[in-house]
Parts: structure tokens; C-alpha cells; sequence
């Protein structure tokens, strides 16, 4: 059985540099405790440096949980970590819409982007999880008729 590897172990030692910001919590699916860091400074900066033995383990629970599908989860991070004022993340997600009105209000005034650090994660799992289905349905759909 294959491994599911929905998340980087290097990307989320690069997010670690800016750790006390709470990036890389935030990637691997800790909103609650990235919030925490974001607000403190990493823990005033132990927290900080505790993580970088705690990365390994993150990423594996991050791997467990969320869904590989044609939607990457490091791409996503990216384009919202860097470009997420400008929509980036969400024309990736094909997200018109709300794509268009991220790029015209600054992400809208930088609390979507704010929403999106909590919820990225599921919503490309659901995103993934939906194409899977979409899929097996069609091939279950094609070998009924051989």
C-alpha cells in the first residue's frame, strides 16, 4: 500500500524559518497552537525552537489526515503564504469568485487571508476528496458496462 505524502517535510521546514509567526503550524493543520505562535512569537521563541524536533511528527500526522488528490497541498501553501492578498491560492482552488474579490480588496483587507491560514488544509481536502469520488464513480460507472 502506498504511502499517502499530502504534505512536505522540507516546506514545512522552510515555513519553520518564519516559525514564529505559527506558519508552519498552520500548514500542518494546527491552527489553534500556529495562532498562539503568531501572537507570541513562538512561545517567546522556545516554542520556536522545540519545533524544529517536532516537524517530523507534525508532517506525519499532516500525511495521515489529509487527502493527496490533484489539488497539492505545498502549491496551495505557497501561493497563500506569499501571493494569499491577491487570491493566489484561490484561483489555484479555481475559486472565481472569491478569487476576483480576494484579488481586488487585498485578500479582503487581509482577514480572508487570516480565515484561509485556519482552513486551507480542509478545504483542499474536500476539494481532493470530492475528485477521488468523482473518479472512482466514473470507473465503477465504465466497468459496469464490460
Amino acid at each position: 500500500m502506498e504511502q499517502n505524502n499530502s504534505h512536505s517535510i522540507i516546506l514545512g521546514y522552510l515555513l519553520w524559518l518564519f516559525g514564529f509567526t505559527g506558519a508552519h503550524r498552520f500548514y500542518y493543520g494546527k491552527p489553534i497552537s500556529g495562532t498562539i505562535w503568531f501572537f507570541t512569537l513562538g512561545l517567546f521563541g522556545i516554542g520556536w525552537l522545540v519545533d524544529v524536533f517536532l516537524i517530523p511528527r507534525m508532517d506525519e500526522e499532516a500525511d495521515n489526515r489529509f487527502s493527496e488528490g490533484p489539488l497539492d497541498y505545498n502549491i496551495a501553501w505557497i501561493l497563500l503564504t506569499f501571493l494569499g492578498v491577491f487570491g493566489a491560492h484561490r484561483f489555484y482552488e479555481q475559486k472565481w469568485t472569491s478569487a476576483i474579490v480576494y484579488l481586488l480588496s487585498g485578500g479582503v483587507f487581509f482577514l480572508g487571508v487570516l480565515y484561509d491560514f485556519w482552513l486551507l488544509n480542509e478545504q483542499i481536502d474536500d476539494i481532493n476528496k470530492a475528485e477521488a469520488k468523482k473518479s472512482l464513480e466514473s470507473t465503477t460507472f465504465a466497468q459496469s458496462f464490460h
